[in-house]
Order: C-alpha cells, then sequence, then structure tokens
C-alpha cells in the first residue's frame, strides 16, 4: 500500500504524470480522500486543488507550510507501508516543513536525484548537507540522464558529460549511497506527459532495469532501517 503525495506546491507535476489531470479530492467523514490510480497506489497534489492545470499558484511560506501540515493530518490515507513524497528542488520552507512534521514517524530517509554535471552537483551536495544538518538520513543518490544507450548499436553515448566524475565521484567524496544510474530514454518523457507507467510501457529499456534495481535497493533499505528501528524501541 503505496501513498504519494506531492509536496513541490508551485509546480505540481504529480497528477500530470500519473494520468489523473483533472481529477478532484472528495471531501469524507474521515477527512480528505486520496485519488487512486490502482487500489494500492493513492495520490494527493495542490493540482487537484486548482481549476486549471495553467493556474500560478502564489503562496507565501506560511500558506505553503499551512497546506503540507493539512495534507499530512487531514487526508485519509488508509493503512499504508511507504509514503513517498515528492519534493521541489532546493533546501526552503517545504523540506524543513515536512521534515519537522513527519519527525515523530521515524522517516526512513530522502533520495536525491542529480544529473551528471557539476552545474548540478553542485546543489545537491547542498541537499545533501541540508539532510545532515537537519540529521535527515540519506538512502542513496540516484543519477538521471546518465548517458544515452542507443537502441539499435547498444553504445552510450555521454550527452551530459560528468566533467567532475559525476554522481559516482560525489557520493564517494560524500561517503553517500550511489543507488544507481538512469539513462537517457525519450521514452521517458512521452509516458511522464501521457500519464503512463513507464516501466509498463518500455519494459525491455536498459531504463526500465536500472528503476528495477534502484527500486529494490531502496526497499531493502528501508526493511533494514525499520527493522533497527524496533530493536530500539
Amino acid at each position: 500500500q503505496v501513498a504519494l503525495l506531492d509536496i513541490d506546491i508551485c509546480g505540481p507535476s504529480i497528477p500530470k504524470m500519473m494520468g489523473l489531470e483533472g481529477e478532484q479530492v472528495h471531501q469524507s467523514g474521515s477527512g480528505w480522500s486520496p485519488v487512486y490510480i490502482e487500489e494500492n497506489l493513492g495520490v494527493m497534489s495542490v493540482g487537484f486543488l486548482l481549476s486549471s492545470p495553467d493556474d500560478a499558484v502564489i503562496w507565501r511560506g506560511p500558506k505553503k507550510n499551512g497546506l503540507i501540515k493539512q495534507f499530512l493530518r487531514d487526508v485519509d490515507w488508509g493503512e499504508i507501508d511507504y509514503l513517498i513524497v515528492d519534493t521541489p528542488p532546493g533546501t526552503s520552507d517545504e523540506h524543513l516543513s515536512v521534515v519537522q512534521y513527519l519527525s515523530a514517524a521515524h522517516i526512513d530517509g530522502a533520495v536525491i536525484i542529480t544529473t551528471p554535471q557539476e552545474v548540478s552537483l553542485q546543489d545537491v551536495r547542498k541537499e545533501i548537507n541540508f539532510c545532515h544538518k537537519v540529521k535527515l538520513p540519506i538512502i542513496g543518490v540516484v543519477e538521471n540522464m546518465s548517458g544515452f544507450i542507443c537502441p539499435k548499436c547498444k553504445n552510450e553515448s555521454q550527452i551530459f558529460p560528468p566533467t567532475t566524475g559525476g554522481a559516482e565521484k560525489m557520493c564517494q567524496n560524500l561517503n553517500v549511497s550511489l543507488l544507481g544510474k538512469v539513462p537517457l530514454d525519450p521514452q521517458i518523457g512521452k509516458s511522464c506527459d501521457k500519464g503512463q507507467s513507464f516501466l509498463s510501457e518500455a519494459p525491455e529499456s536498459p531504463a526500465t532495469t536500472s528503476y528495477r534495481n534502484i527500486i529494490q535497493r531502496i526497499q531493502e533499505y528501508c526493511d533494514q532501517h525499520r527493522f533497527q528501528e524496533e530493536k530500539i524501541i
């Protein structure tokens, strides 16, 4: 049972990527009901509260924080195994709020996404530093757009050259786990635009294999983390 919470308040893309544009949140006696894609996958996003996908959300920090608290407190998620929180880039209100509000829930950790270029790695180093400062465990780093594997000749080309060694070198330097590298695949963008599952649309893609390996590593980490939590309790 998985819940996906989109707290990118100003740029909610989850409804589009999940094929849920136009859906609305319903109120029940037990709170807001998530929008379900499958019986075991519920989604909540500010995108469901907008009259149009093109509406701009022009809010200051306190209003953002209030909505995040409402999503965590007033949504009837039911019994769930995983709560996946999609955050915007950066280390601002949304990140501070969700870490603070979930502190008592023993968060398993953060999965940090980067691309190979140094301009992206600079920001990701700040994210890692943020996690250390707020005592948020880091599950690991995923390198996105990590080379392009030609579907015909199977040779790999570096579209975004890792001039400083990419995520692998950064993880070694900062003693953080590298969960995996996802190669470029045009079908990923098409699937997101159409709100379809990339793993179902392109099961033979090298990117699908990479995604599945990353998911497995995250599950193994969470299982181990929760086992240790239970021993401490």
